[in-house]
């Protein structure tokens, strides 16, 4: 901010004065045509008096500018009365451009007086040059009035600057305070409070918005951590009965010696509630994995009738192995829509639990 109302200011000063330059040389062109214009009026004759131009064109009295004439070889002829006490002499630049039919510009400064702006202007007769008007004017007002300026700018550009950062600090502040809010939220987030939600300002911009996606995120978060949870509770309540059952059979059969076929009857055992359990985490990674939006399920008509028949024709065939007898009632058609292999699992399941 500081470079750039720096860089405000100094383009600004240097604007100003070239503007003020230009428009005092325009303002010395257009005094120099109204003495050429007397010139030729009056045919040039040397011996003429600036009072007797003055008189034909008042316009040649002004207080704020001079003039001078020349003749080709650079000696003045005429010049305004009140420049007689300080010679102005022309210049060897302002001359050889006079002699080339061009007009020349300059900037002088005597010393304890202020700067001079002059223009000299070659004035022509049959191709031949006959004299050089010279208009000049003082550039002290110019100076004063830069120099107003930059106490202006040496004023105004501090104020100004801190004045933007104070308002750049107030604004900072309150737009940073939503952003303060979400970490003093995430800090405790992280101590394990995920019920912490943001309160979402009115306003629909950038804070606004990341304050919505920060409270999904939490959500998401809070219910994977939930679900992890559950998976663990579920797991630790299924597994826990083939483990105690495993553990006691185990500790059985090593209270003293027995024969090889009591062994592997407790081994079989083992295998069979191994069995169990892996169908116990195969399961719940399922219905985890369903919690989740993993799994996707088919919705089609199911006959619920068949497959309640086929469920109990698989049962009677494991009912056999361990000598238990399955039974079917009176079943009634129905149809119901769904995945037909989840519903079939389902009642597997209920069937050999």
């Amino acid at each position: 901010m500081a470079v750039i109302l720096m860089t405000f200011a100094l383009v600004l000063y240097a604007e100003m004065g070239r503007g003020l330059k230009d428009q005092v040389d325009r303002s010395l062109e257009e005094a120099a045509a109204v003495a050429i214009r007397s010139l030729e009026s009056s045919r040039f004759g040397p011996f003429l008096q600036f009072e007797d131009l003055s008189a034909k064109f008042p316009e040649l009295a002004v207080l704020d500018k001079f003039f001078q004439i020349f003749s080709p070889a650079g000696k003045i002829t005429i010049q305004s009365p009140h420049i007689r006490s300080r010679d102005i002499p022309l210049s060897r630049t302002a001359l050889s451009a006079a002699l080339a039919g061009k007009t020349t510009f300059e900037s002088i400064r005597f010393p304890g007086d202020p700067p001079l702006r002059l223009v000299s202007v070659p004035v022509t007769q049959g191709g031949e040059l006959v004299s050089i008007v010279r208009v000049g004017t003082s550039l002290q007002p110019v100076e004063e009035t830069l120099h107003r300026l930059l106490i202006v700018l040496l004023v105004t550009v501090p104020v100004a600057l801190m004045a933007a950062l104070a308002g750049g600090w107030f604004l900072a502040r309150r737009a940073l305070r939503p952003v303060e809010a979400i970490t003093l939220a995430a800090q405790r987030i992280a101590a394990g409070d995920l019920t912490q939600r943001l309160t979402v300002p009115p306003s629909s911009d950038e804070v606004g918005r990341l304050a919505v996606t920060f409270n999904e995120m939490i959500a998401r978060l809070e219910a994977s951590f939930r679900q992890i949870r559950q998976f663990t509770t579920d797991a630790s309540h299924e597994l826990r009965t083939p483990l105690t059952v495993m553990k006691g059979e185990t500790e059985l059969a090593l209270r003293r010696p027995r024969s090889a076929e009591d062994y592997q009857r407790v081994l079989e055992s083992s295998l069979e509630e191994i069995d169990r359990m892996t169908r116990i985490v195969d399961e719940l990674l399922f219905l985890s994995r369903a919690d989740l939006g993993e799994v996707k399920l088919e919705s089609i008509p199911v006959r619920l009738d068949t497959l309640v028949e086929d469920i109990h024709r698989q049962a009677t065939l494991l009912g056999q192995e361990q000598d238990v007898q399955v039974t079917l009632g009176t079943v009634t058609p129905a149809t119901v829509r769904g995945d037909e292999l989840r519903l079939r699992e389902l009642l597997l399941n209920l069937v050999d639990n």
